[in-house]
């Protein structure tokens, strides 16, 4: 029996994690500066440079804030003030679709929806299933281009 509580809850917790995902970004949508892709990546520029732009076979290194909706904090390379080496094809959908449109120096805030990031499944005990992630990103460099 604790087993299909548990399967319940976790059901429950998908669907009431979708429900919030999908209101949040909606009210987010309305506000001053956030732009929705077609794919549903919303973005807001903090800091705009004129510089080279990845490509998605690129290396980058980037600083970046990952938080849930909750604020629970998944990543934080500024607070550990050691930037990330990542190649752009290896992330989740939506910070492929954020980085390419970010240059060198810039830094963006992204609202990446689930169907870009996790999905239903979630990872492991850190993502909740449907869960709507935030990104704080600055594009430091790209290695390859």
């Amino acid at each position: 029996m604790a087993r299909r509580e548990k399967k319940a809850r976790n059901k429950g917790s998908a669907g009431n994690n979708r429900k919030l995902g999908e209101d949040f970004l909606l009210q987010n949508s309305k506000k001053e500066g956030v732009t929705t892709t077609y794919s549903g990546l919303q973005f807001l520029i903090v800091e705009e440079k004129n510089e080279a732009s990845p490509e998605i076979l690129d290396t980058v290194i980037i600083h970046q804030r990952a938080l849930l909706l909750d604020s629970k904090i998944l990543i934080d390379t500024y607070r550990l003030n050691k930037p990330d080496e990542v190649i752009v094809n290896e992330l989740i959908e939506g910070l492929q679709e954020g980085l390419q449109l970010m240059s060198v120096g810039s830094r963006y805030k992204f609202w990446v929806p689930a169907e870009l990031g996790w999905g239903r499944k979630g990872s492991g005990n850190k993502i909740p299933p449907n869960a709507v992630l935030f990104f704080d990103i600055r594009l430091v460099d790209i290695l390859t281009n």
